[in-house]
């Protein structure tokens, strides 16, 4: 299989900053879910507090996820629709 067949990874952003539980959480939920179904994901950690845009914008709304540059979670990460979000977009 060339490098081009090969399918791109999925990019998941998410807007976290520093001692956040509920972002810890959903990056684990994030790379143990992509695993489990076998797909890639370009997983970008952003935090939010180092851009006083960001910071303004997403305020205490963290962690703020999004899939392929679609909004798709707030504070907590379904681990079920995650699964449907990650394979249609891969």
């Amino acid at each position: 299989m060339s490098e081009s067949d090969a399918t791109a990874a999925v990019p998941v952003t998410v807007y976290t900053r520093e001692d956040c539980h509920l972002c810890d959480a959903a990056r684990e939920t994030i790379e143990e879910t992509a695993g489990g179904i076998d797909v890639a994901i370009d997983l970008d950690m952003v935090d939010v507090d180092e851009d006083p845009d960001l910071a303004e914008e997403y305020g205490e709304r963290v962690p703020y996820v999004l899939i392929d540059g679609h909004p798709a979670f707030k504070y907590e990460v379904d681990e079920r629709e995650l699964r449907l979000k990650l394979l249609a977009a891969s």
